[in-house]
């Protein structure tokens, strides 16, 4: 495989993902045709993209007419003509190896000389289908998760023969997409995020069918107490139970009872109305936060970092790599390599040993890399050392989780949530980050801070329920404080909302002094349709910057408004159309970056305090910060550059 500029796409298949693939890569520009075996399913899977980009352009998510994106897709039922001229070729037939390999050796016969030959296999050895034909070296596992035009993740699978050159073009490719890919650089089943995935849903039902709990009991206790987004007997039912079944068969594992029953009677989950739970003629998924009580989770949790750990020490993936994965693929509120760091790799290795002696089931026993890193000291998060490292100096911000921050050299502070998997919901941990970071960071080193959301649908979409699962009441006390050092932050803040700014995140864009949002961004404060109310500060916040009556209109009814209506309303400084939305911030704070460092200072700590107080009160806070500026070099530079009429150079001093 020579590098090669991919132009042209080929994608065989126009189901779920065949036509979800499709429609991505024309999104992101590329020429692509749709290629199936009938004309029936052409035409489903092109009315599919049809009716998928319509809702797009609705929401305002498309860049371009959806007509313009439509005009770089053809579509055909021959196969030698769909691939002639194609730089790369991604099927995504049946998971049948047959039928994989049937394809990959047409393939091999029709696609041109060093076209990149990609599988969107979930399971299936890449290696295998790449024996189809004569050149191995050009074939590569690409995993897009369902639906692919929502899923950020790619897994990007070595064949034991793919070359670098390929895995590296099917990545790069993945990112022009605008997905997030990560290596998998063996060829093992499950690659790395069903690999992950395995344990979560076959040790409950082990579980189950033993007696030792049931499957309320499991899904309230992973869902409510440990925050993962749906439980492992409510995730069987909606994937299928008979799709996890069949992936245990043919690996040749052993298959719970429970799971085995539920196929033989035909039983297989939402989509034939009855599984684990009753759809047709019951309540559905009933569980409630207190049926979880007393759940052994660390048995679960333990297997998950188990399987984690060998795929680290078998090469096949890093753990940054296989937190992304689980994150963005699974939806998990961290990466399993994080959280079992959090636990203490040494609790998760007495967990399996114990268990391994007391039943002698080789799927409890621990992997060899896990028990390297505990004999070597490096038990997580306490012990400085796990699957990752952590900063312990105290010296300034450390590495962050679920936060990417930036320190230019002329004082901005750009700070990025990076939760895109959970639009960006603020967690205890996120809100953690938030704190350590405004006060680590070097002050005297920032001009101005910026706050923004990772992804394209949200600037945070509110509290991460699940990140705060396992929380006592008085820990929800610890929250509010996070918002006030946004607050009381020494230098002018910015909020940069693109999409949901709801609930919590609506309250840290309160916290900050100025808010500039897209006009396709939407505001509220829903809280009180879960029976709560704003915390973080919001009601008082809301109260100052709204009124009485506004404010009391958006906490009561719960409901949404747009940028427009925010603007008039005076929550936000400005609602921009999305083209203009980084011009418009950057005027804002190019503005602060070359202001008066201890001017802003003063202005913000008078505004902000003299708000809660008399006028009279304020006043004298007005007078006294005046007094103290009409002595700095910076007011003394001010009046300077105001007569000799050029641009001031503030030092703030």
């Amino acid at each position: 495989m020579t590098d090669t500029d991919i132009a042209r796409v080929t994608v065989l298949g126009a189901g779920n993902m065949g036509h979800g693939i499709t429609e991505v890569a024309a999104i992101a520009g590329y020429d692509v045709t749709m290629r199936d075996v009938k004309e029936e399913f052409v035409a489903d899977g092109y009315g599919n993209i049809e009716w998928s980009l319509e809702k797009l352009a609705e929401k305002g998510r498309l860049d371009e007419p959806a007509e313009d994106v439509l005009d770089r897709i053809d579509t055909g039922v021959e196969l030698e003509s769909a691939v002639a001229d194609a730089d790369l070729v991604i099927e995504a037939v049946p998971e049948r190896m047959d039928l994989k390999k049937d394809v990959f050796a047409d393939l091999d016969e029709f696609a041109p000389e060093g076209a990149i030959l990609a599988s969107n296999t979930s399971s299936l050895s890449v290696t295998e289908m790449a024996g189809a034909t004569s050149r191995p070296e050009d074939v590569v596992g690409m995993h897009f998760f369902n639906p692919p035009v929502k899923m950020d993740l790619v897994e990007v699978i070595y064949g034991d023969r793919t070359s670098d050159d390929t895995a590296e073009a099917a990545y790069e490719f993945a990112q022009s997409l605008g997905k997030t890919p990560i290596y998998v650089r063996k060829d093992v089943r499950g690659f790395v995020v069903n690999t992950v995935l395995g344990p979560f849903g076959d040790e409950p039902a082990w579980m189950v069918s033993n007696d030792e709990a049931t499957i309320r009991e499991v899904d309230a206790a992973m869902v409510h107490q440990r925050g993962y987004p749906m439980g492992p007997f409510e995730l069987m039912d909606l994937t299928g139970i008979d799709v996890g079944y069949h992936v245990r068969n043919e690996s040749g594992r052993e298959i719970p009872p429970i799971m085995a029953e539920k196929v033989e009677n035909d039983e297989l989950g939402r989509k034939t109305g009855r599984g684990y739970y009753e759809y047709e003629d019951g309540e559905g998924v009933n569980y409630e936060p207190g049926d979880g009580e007393g759940f052994d989770t660390l048995r679960v949790e333990a297997r998950m970092v188990n399987e984690a750990a060998r795929l680290v020490g078998d090469g096949v993936a890093r753990p940054d790599e296989i937190d992304t994965g689980v994150r963005l693929g699974l939806g998990f509120p961290e990466g399993i390599c994080r959280r079992g760091d959090k636990l203490g790799l040494n609790v998760v290795l007495d967990k399996l040993e114990t268990l391994h002696e007391e039943t002698g089931e080789d799927r409890f026993e621990p992997d060899d890399y896990l028990v390297e890193l505990v004999e070597a000291g490096k038990t997580g998060e306490d012990a400085g050392e796990g699957f990752h490292e952590y900063g312990t100096s105290g010296d300034g911000p450390s590495d962050y989780r679920f936060l990417n921050y930036d320190l230019t050299g002329d004082g901005l502070l750009a700070v990025e949530l990076d939760r895109p998997e959970r639009m960006n919901a603020l967690s205890a941990d996120l809100l953690g980050e938030i704190d350590d970071l405004l006060t680590s960071v070097d002050v005297d080193e920032v001009r101005c801070v910026t706050f923004e959301g990772a992804g394209d649908r949200a600037f945070s979409a509110g509290a991460d329920i699940g990140g705060f699962a396992d929380a006592t009441p008085t820990d929800f006390m610890d929250v509010t404080p996070t918002f006030e050092t946004v607050n009381d932050f020494e230098r002018p803040t910015v909020a940069k909302v693109d999409g949901y700014c709801l609930g919590a995140g609506l309250e840290l864009a309160l916290a900050c002094d100025l808010r500039i949002a897209t006009e396709e961004s939407e505001f509220g404060s829903p809280e009180i349709r879960l029976g709560l109310i704003p915390g973080g500060g919001g009601t008082q916040r809301l109260l100052r910057l709204l009124g009485e009556t506004r404010a009391k209109e958006l906490v009561f009814r719960g409901n949404r408004i747009d940028a427009d209506r925010a603007e008039e309303w005076g929550l936000i400084n400005r609602a921009v159309p999305a083209d203009e939305f980084e011009d418009v911030v950057a005027e804002f704070v190019d503005d602060l970056l070359e202001g008066p460092p201890l001017g802003l200072k003063v202005a913000k700590k008078v505004m902000n305090e003299g708000g809660d107080a008399s006028l009279d009160a304020a006043l004298a806070m007005e007078s006294q910060g005046f007094g103290l500026l009409m002595s700095t070099d910076d007011v003394r530079e001010g009046t300077a550059a105001f007569r000799e009429d050029r641009d001031p150079e503030f030092t703030g001093e």
